[in-house]
């Protein structure tokens, strides 16, 4: 149980290092040191007694897990945390501690692998008396369109946008536009879903 925790810890310390989401957890953190430990009990368990371990996976089969989970490097996460308790739990050390220690690096390097161009999506509100303007600013942008709704003489566009700065000057020039009644620039991670 103890190599368990240990591991458990490592996963949690690695989680938090390279987390990149919008809203941290510490709960849902908690409970990658929580499962490895109760996986190595249950495998502990069960490899004692066969028939202690039948009565363990019927009653494990009802379990229902509804809590759905956004991201996919947090369901890695997860089955990590159930590998490492797996392995532990069968008395394989070496394994649960080297494919751990691997998993940590792996998972550490490539969250720290950052682009030169940050990803925004332009919502722009404007009436067709601001269309050539606002296109010839998308083009200047090398915007890719992402929806287009049109509600009578109002039109809206979501345009996904890379800068390499911060430099947001043209979000000014395309609000001072004739026509355009609002801009908003959005930090875009892939998702649309908050």
């Amino acid at each position: 149980m103890l190599i368990a925790i240990l591991i458990g810890l490592f996963i949690y310390y690695v989680y938090k290092k390279t987390f990149r989401g919008v809203v941290y957890s510490h709960s849902y953190n908690i409970t990658f040191v929580l499962m490895t430990m109760m996986t190595t009990l249950i495998i502990m368990t069960i490899s004692s007694n066969v028939v202690l371990s039948l009565g363990m996976v019927g009653a494990l089969s009802i379990v229902r897990f509804r809590t759905a989970i956004k991201d996919p490097i947090d369901i890695v996460f997860m089955f990590w945390s159930i590998t490492a308790g797996i392995a532990t739990g069968a008395g394989m050390y070496p394994i649960a501690i080297v494919g751990s220690l691997v998993m940590g690096a792996t998972v550490y390097l490539l969250s720290k692998k950052t682009t030169k161009d940050s990803a925004y999506l332009l919502v722009i509100h404007y009436t067709e008396e601001a269309n050539d303007g606002v296109k010839y600013h998308i083009n200047k942008l090398h915007g890719v369109l992402k929806s287009k709704t049109v509600r009578k003489e109002r039109i809206e566009v979501t345009v996904e946008i890379k800068l390499k700065n911060d430099n947001t000057v043209f979000v000014n020039e395309i609000s001072a536009l004739a026509g355009v009644n609002d801009v908003v620039l959005v930090s875009y991670n892939g998702d649309y879903a908050p």
